[in-house]
Order: structure tokens, then sequence, then C-alpha cells
């Protein structure tokens, strides 16, 4: 094992440039990917070693950018795409749930396209208009693309290799928040020794109650449980991880456990991902739960101007409000 502590953007560099060296195919394109080494410098350095043509810098067209990315797909290439915000991301959304998410079932599974659509998501950074959105729930809810949310540097380094290496076309979602936040990372390790890309994980355990969160909101419920620890209860933390499928067997296992669940994310709650969880432990887990299953997620409004973002963004004060409600029925 060699653990360095890296911050979650450098693990996904890292990650990026393992890729490269590995599989010649795999190329790289953008806004401001190549020389800037993008607004976030994910890919910083990664154009000066590996070329131009590997790592290309693109017009701001990301309906292009994408249709680019299909062609080159479908031409044996494995294409990483990156979105530079969020809300950038609609001008391509035709490509991707017309095209992307339905040429392997169109062809009957004689075609693959192995790309991956990088998307840093989420607020805390006090961004401006369209620069600050959640999602997700239009991709996972796309039959046809695989969905997946890194939220620390161990996953970021590992999820990104084994999303270009899958023949599935993959909405990678990043938080962008929490790009420059520390972890320890085993950059010697195998691909094959990863965790499994489509699968939910145990953070922490606990007795008392499930929290179930994804991408930035990983480490606010690991917050809460440290939080909650003080006052002596013991709250299980899982990072679902994958948003399309759902790995739900360890969140069962988990609320058959505690009898309690919570479900945190910073999309409106309205329709989003945290509502299909919900139904899911409510019909496998029903006879085991002490109480409804509860949701802690944005608010049904656009994301507001920078200046009352916290006001907006799920904290650590409302999951610990909605962990008493849960005891309180």
């Amino acid at each position: 094992m060699i653990m360095e502590t890296l911050t979650l953007g450098k693990s996904l560099n890292l990650g990026l440039r393992r890729a490269m060296e590995d599989d010649s195919k795999v190329l790289i394109m953008g806004e401001d990917v190549g020389k800037l080494g993008g607004v976030f410098r994910i890919t910083d350095g990664l154009q000066k070693d590996f070329g131009d043509d590997r790592v290309i810098d693109t017009p701001l067209a990301e309906a292009g950018i994408v249709g680019t990315a299909i062609g080159l797909a479908l031409r044996g290439y494995r294409p990483v795409v990156e979105i530079q915000f969020d809300g950038f991301v609609y001008p391509a959304y035709d490509q991707i749930v017309c095209q992307v998410a339905k040429f392997h079932y169109r062809s009957r599974g004689k075609v693959s396209l192995p790309m991956v659509i990088r998307i840093p998501f989420g607020g805390g950074i006090g961004a401006v208009e369209h620069h600050s959105e959640s999602p997700e729930a239009y991709f996972s809810h796309t039959a046809g693309l695989k969905v997946v949310a890194c939220s620390n540097p161990s996953d970021a380094y590992w999820m990104i290799q084994q999303a270009i290496a899958s023949d599935d076309p993959i909405i990678f979602f990043e938080p962008k928040r929490r790009y420059w936040e520390k972890g320890e990372v085993d950059t010697a390790a195998p691909l094959s020794a990863a965790y499994p890309l489509h699968s939910s994980r145990v953070l922490r355990s606990g007795t008392d109650a499930t929290l179930l969160a994804y991408g930035p909101m990983v480490r606010t419920c690991l917050d809460a449980a440290t939080a909650a620890a003080e006052d002596g209860r013991n709250l299980e933390v899982i990072d679902l991880r994958s948003l399309s499928p759902l790995d739900m067997a360890p969140v069962f296992e988990s609320v058959r456990k505690t009898g309690r669940a919570v479900v945190v994310h910073e999309a409106p709650g309205n329709i989003g991902l945290g509502a299909e969880v919900a139904a899911r432990i409510s019909e496998e887990c029903f006879y085991s739960l002490e109480a409804p299953v509860l949701r802690v997620t944005g608010y049904d409004i656009p994301y507001p101007a920078s200046r009352v973002e916290e006001e907006f963004l799920p904290d650590l004060d409302r999951v610990l409000e909605a962990v008493d409600r849960s005891f309180g029925f």
C-alpha cells in the first residue's frame, strides 16, 4: 500500500492520468480542460503530458461536445467529457437522453457507448446563476444511463477509473464544494481491488437510525452522526455512491437494524432521488420501520443567490432535526 493524502480534486486528476496511461483510447474533452487545466484544475497538467490530441479544448458548445464524443465512442475511443458547471449541461440534454442513453438499446446490444460525462454539481461555493445546481434526478430517471457520485478522495480516484473502463455511458457527478477536502488514497492498488462502482457503502456503523446521502451531503451526514453521538445517539451513515442503478441491499439491511431512515440531498425534494429511496425502503422494510422515512433536501426553488445560499443548503442542524422528528413518532 502507498497511502497518499490528497484532495478530492487531485484524486480525480490522478485517476484520469492513470486511465490515460493505461489506455491510449481515453480522451478528455471540454471547455478549458487543456491549457488552463479546467476551472477547478481537475485536468491540470494532462494536456502538457498527453498532448492536445488527447486533452482537447473545445468551443463553448455542450451539445457539440457531447455529440462529438458520441462519434468518438462509436469509433472505439473512450471519451471523457467535462461539463464545466452543472447548469451548463442542459444544452447537451437532448444528446444525452436521446442518443447517449439509447444507442445500446436501439442497436439491440450491438453498439456500446463507453463514455463518461463529468459534471461538477451542487452548491457551497457562492457561485452565480447556472453554476450551482443538482440535476442528478433528470439523468437517474433516464433509462440507458448509469449515474454515480463520488464523495471523498479515495472514491474519486477509483470511481473515475472504473467509470472510464466501463462499456456503459456514465454520468459522473463530482461535489464541487468538496474538491479541496483531503483524505487518504492508496494509489498503488490495482483497479480490480477497488470497491465495486455501483455499490452503496456503509461509512459509519450505528444502531439508532440510518442516514443516507451521496455527493456533497455525505460529509454533512458524517458530521451529524458525530454530533449526535455526543447526545448518545448512534447513527449509521451510508454513501449511496451509485444513483442509477441504486444498490439498496445495504440500505435495507441497515434500516431493518435501526428502524429509522433519513435521506439527505441538496436537490429540491419534489420528485428527487430521496423520494425513490424512501419509497423502496417503505416497500421492503415496512414492518421494521419505527417511523416514516424522512427527507432533508433543498427547497423547491432554483438555487438562490450566493448571499442566501446557506439558507437553502441542508446542514448539520437540519439533519439532526430530522433525526429528532423520527424519534418523535
